[in-house]
């Protein structure tokens, strides 16, 4: 492993050269404040009722998410938006239908490799009569999924890249395991998957980009990102001698990707006191830190982008 690095050690260090703007002012943001914070407010709103997979809220969230893909041009995957699937959730013993929603820009000069770029729309629904809307957990990964999926549309990236909002995280990340269990291309053509779980709500400025313990070579990466970034962009959370709950190797929709060997990068905060809890309102969110997050997110794929054939030579090699 180590003579790898040495070996790619140009071309890592080469990758900041390129990056199109400097994060730290965003005096020329690419995504749009704005039209970000209008999803989440329309994802968090009550009238969703907290997204509950199996919920008539959580089929209302998800034409909206229709609706958007449809109107930025987003194509379908293979012909289809929607993938269905079925499962029983262990908590209460019910049988419930997920769906997932996909889309793809085709790669302008690898269209046969894949990021995969991933985030939950569901949430826990109505408990004990109090409404948990999940701004943070996931609306904020979601809406920013939406904007992301814009700026490609627009600016189309050399590598395919795979958007995917999944179902049921919170039943046991079910949307995740259908998606990776039944893959709409092979999972040896996808390089990566980069996922989105509570990214608008930090008052310290802190987001975690988790994964390098387990994919080293990812870590020039998210270096280059976090030297120009507007926020701290911090690595952890991922080792397995952490206390409990420490460790979120998989505690987000990128577990079963880590299971199958797909490396992945998990963009998060920690966790605040609106988590799982009613108070995680879109009034309770950071908007100025959840736009910068947006902004950093993206362009760490654009970094991975531009990285692709080293990242296929990782993973061809089979180290971690």
């Amino acid at each position: 492993m180590a003579g790898l690095l040495l070996a790619l050690a140009p071309l890592l260090l080469g990758w900041g050269a390129h990056l199109p703007q400097s994060l730290s002012t965003l005096d020329d943001p690419r995504i749009d404040r704005d039209r970000l914070l209008h999803h989440l407010s329309v994802l968090a709103h009550d009238s969703m009722e907290g997204r509950r997979t199996g919920s008539p809220q959580n089929e209302q969230a998800r034409q909206y998410l229709l609706q958007t893909l449809d109107e930025l041009g987003l194509p379908e995957v293979n012909g289809d938006r929607e993938h269905s699937f079925q499962f029983t959730n262990n908590r209460d013993g019910q049988e419930y239908t997920g769906v997932n929603v996909l889309g793809m820009v085709q790669g302008t000069g690898a269209p046969d490799e894949f990021l995969v770029v991933t985030a939950h729309y569901d949430h826990l629904g109505v408990v004990d009569g109090e409404i948990f809307n999940g701004a943070d957990d996931n609306g904020s990964g979601t809406a920013a999924l939406l904007e992301l999926a814009r700026y490609f549309v627009e600016h189309p990236p050399e590598h395919s890249i795979l958007f995917v909002f999944f179902d049921a995280e919170e039943m046991g990340l079910q949307g995740a395991r259908a998606f990776i269990n039944d893959p709409p291309v092979p999972l040896d053509q996808f390089l990566m998957n980069i996922n989105l779980d509570m990214v608008s709500r930090n008052e310290a400025d802190e987001l975690y980009a988790v994964g390098t313990y387990h994919y080293p070579f990812l870590t020039p990466l998210v270096e280059e990102v976090a030297e120009g970034a507007a926020l701290h962009l911090l690595r952890g959370h991922d080792a397995p001698d952490l206390p409990p709950g420490d460790d979120w190797t998989m505690a987000s929709d990128h577990g079963p990707f880590h299971e199958r060997g797909v490396p992945f990068i998990y963009f998060g905060v920690e966790d605040h006191p609106g988590y799982h809890h009613p108070s995680d309102t879109f009034e309770n969110i950071t908007p100025d830190f959840y736009h910068r997050a947006a902004e950093t997110i993206l362009e760490f794929i654009l970094v991975a982008d531009r990285a692709g054939a080293s990242l296929r030579v990782f993973r061809d090699s089979g180290e971690e």
